[in-house]
């Protein structure tokens, strides 16, 4: 049997890249073969067996026939006569499709270095159109490589938006967009999988909360961008640059979502926009069976991110409540990423990009004053039940009063 190096570690390394895993094909074999030597084989689905000792990924060479819609409709045929040029044609991508031996040659038969060299994502056949998962890998190799100026291929973008029409991407199970969307969160340049699903037309059926917010004006003294959905990105792309969470840029891209519901004849303003918003959230969450850590910090910043922006001109028993719905006495991290997001939202403007807010500074120094006061020593006074939670906030709302008043002055 031959082993060949294949995939995302060839490409990496043409790249000058770190290969994150290493990815084998192996032509010429038979699982018995395989389980002889002591690989164990991992799914039932298709014969991809662990190394005894390095334990990477080594997949029989195999071919896949279209029998169904969706990404599972597929019959898949794995046996010693597949070539490595078989294997390789199923694959999405060129750059993708390339395969070294273990003496380090090359292998390309179809010119996937000449496009990294291009810096294209291109398809490697037609039968890219029968899985539509391909779309979200698609999107999220440009988040990966926006940096390097990689862009969508003309034709596979063609090819993309031909199967959105043609209903393939309505075939996609919420566990695989969420898993793909979740891995474009963690990229370096995640606007750039939202933008490559608008321009395949992909958007406005997966995330049409998101898709809405383009075209939407919002005020150009605050927003010099105007439009929402550039806005959005500009937000998520500040979030990536503050933060390496994906929930903090989860919620800084859901963060508007209310201003895709504004009535046209209220434009620009979005009165109201945050409570409009949440209910999105909560339907988009439900609809990718997000994780509760991500929609609950999405859906604090939804409904509290003005309250941010307005921290030096409200009451401090509102900013001492907004606190409390904030949960930060009892998740002071959770506290931390909701700043982050708001922080995120302020510089996701055009002209502000550079420019610390002086909110971030106010609410953490409110919070660091009203943290201070707890329980103990209002339960050394004697204090017991209600009376302790009344004198708690009214100590709260003074030392507030006191930080607000010296950080304005």
């Amino acid at each position: 049997m031959d082993v060949y190096l294949v995939g995302g570690a060839v490409r990496d390394k043409l790249l000058g890249l770190e290969p994150k895993e290493h990815d084998w094909v192996v032509v010429g074999s038979t699982p018995d073969e395989m389980l002889k030597l002591g690989y164990k084989q991992v799914g039932k689905d298709f014969p991809v067996f662990l190394h005894p000792e390095t334990h990477d990924e080594y997949a029989l060479a195999r071919t896949e026939r279209k029998t169904a819609p969706g990404y599972h409709g597929f019959d898949l045929h794995a046996a010693p006569d597949v070539t490595l040029e078989e294997d390789l044609l199923r694959r999405d991508l060129t750059v993708n499709a390339i395969a070294e031996t273990i003496s380090g040659e090359i292998i390309d038969p179809y010119n996937g270095q000449r496009d990294l060299s291009d810096k294209l994502l291109r398809h490697v056949s037609p039968a890219f159109s029968e899985d539509p998962v391909r779309i979200l890998r698609v999107a999220r190799f440009a988040a990966r490589f926006a940096h390097l100026d990689f862009t969508v291929a003309p034709d596979t973008n063609d090819l993309m938006q031909t199967m959105v029409k043609a209903g393939e991407v309505d075939a996609l199970v919420p566990e695989r967009v969420w898993a793909e969307t979740n891995k474009a969160l963690g990229e370096q340049t995640p606007s750039r999988f939202f933008e490559v699903l608008r321009e395949c037309g992909a958007l406005k059926i997966l995330f049409p909360e998101i898709d809405n917010l383009f075209g939407v004006p919002q005020p150009e003294k605050h927003h010099p961008e105007i439009d929402t959905g550039i806005h959005t990105m500009m937000v998520l792309e500040q979030a990536a640059k503050l933060s390496a969470d994906n929930e903090v840029r989860f919620a800084a891209l859901l963060h508007d979502l209310g201003k895709g519901t504004t009535p046209k004849n209220e434009w620009p303003k979005h009165i109201s926009h945050e409570q409009r918003g949440v209910p999105l959230v909560k339907e988009l969450c439900n609809r990718y069976r997000v994780p509760s850590n991500y929609r609950e910090l999405a859906e604090l910043v939804a409904q509290y991110h003005l309250h941010y922006f307005r921290i030096g001109e409200m009451r401090p028993d509102t900013i001492v409540k907004t606190l409390e719905k904030l949960d930060a006495f009892r998740r002071p991290e959770r506290f931390e990423q909701f700043l982050i997001a708001c922080e995120s939202d302020s510089r996701g403007r055009l002209g502000f990009e550079d420019k610390k807010p002086e909110q971030t500074e106010i609410m953490s120094k409110v919070y660091q004053a009203a943290a201070r006061i707890n329980t103990d020593a209002l339960l050394e006074q004697g204090l017991s039940g209600a009376a302790i939670g009344k004198q708690l906030q009214t100590l709260r709302v003074e030392a507030v009063t006191e930080t607000i008043k010296q950080a304005l002055d």
